[in-house]
């Protein structure tokens, strides 16, 4: 063996025997991580299908990663090594990426019983041309008092009537589950919540997840401001999922 040999990075001698060694594609193992963390899509998709919008750079990272990879291995080909990393990558951040999304899309589109209009707490909350034109109520809002509507939101734990957690008949329905929501209750704006009252016998359970309520809206523009009376949005619910 030369001395060329002997000193080349790229190999090594053991018991005589000489063999290459070949360094793992950093970017073949960057993308099988992206692919992997791209599996939340599914998770998010349950809930809003905006949040699985959100997550979309984690497949495309993984894409992006996983054929540069395959690329610069074609290119150099006994440089690295690790392209089972890079397919396995490719292929799971493809998959989360369309699956996902079609996953989160179908959700949308379904969860929606018939005869209820889809509204959000997103909805609820004037922006600066409402609010000039003095409508703390966005007029869309407004016009939708006394009609069935759908809205998603998480139960305010300390909001359930005399603090039960079974069989639950009222309580305040939050935008989410943050300190914005969960805080000192005098803190939580009008438009982040609305007092849900169950219908008949229908009862709800808590727990920290998503529900998703439907019923007949109440709106009460005189309790639209910072330090409310009263609800400024009731719900008289007959829907809980």
């Amino acid at each position: 063996m030369s001395t060329a040999q002997a000193l080349s990075p790229n190999r090594t001698t053991a018991g005589g025997e000489e063999f290459e060694y070949r360094p793992m594609s950093t970017g073949a193992i960057a993308s099988l991580v992206f692919g992997l963390l791209s599996t939340v899509i599914f998770f998010a998709g349950r809930n809003d299908f905006q949040d699985s919008l959100l997550l979309t750079p984690f497949p495309i990272i993984g894409l992006v990663l996983g054929f540069r990879a395959l690329s610069a291995m074609r290119a150099n080909p006994g440089q690295f090594t690790g392209g089972g990393f890079a397919k396995g990558g490719v292929a799971l951040s493809l998959v989360c990426l369309i699956g996902g999304l079609a996953f989160a899309g179908y959700v949308y589109s379904t969860e929606v019983p018939a005869g209820y209009e889809r509204t959000s707490f997103l909805e609820l909350k004037p922006d600066e041309i409402d609010l000039r034109g003095n409508h703390n109520i966005p007029p869309e809002i407004a016009a939708l008092d006394g009609k069935k509507v759908f809205i998603k939101g998480y139960i305010r734990p300390d909001s359930t009537n005399n603090g039960y957690r079974k069989n639950i008949s009222q309580f305040l329905l939050v935008r989410d589950s943050n300190n914005c929501c969960f805080g000192e209750i005098d803190s939580v704006k009008y438009f982040d919540q609305m007092l849900v009252r169950m219908e008949g016998k229908d009862r709800v359970d808590y727990s920290p997840g998503l529900f998703r309520m439907g019923g007949t809206l109440r709106v009460a523009p005189e309790h639209a401001h910072d330090r409310p009376k009263g609800p400024a949005f009731v719900l008289e619910a007959d829907y809980a999922k």
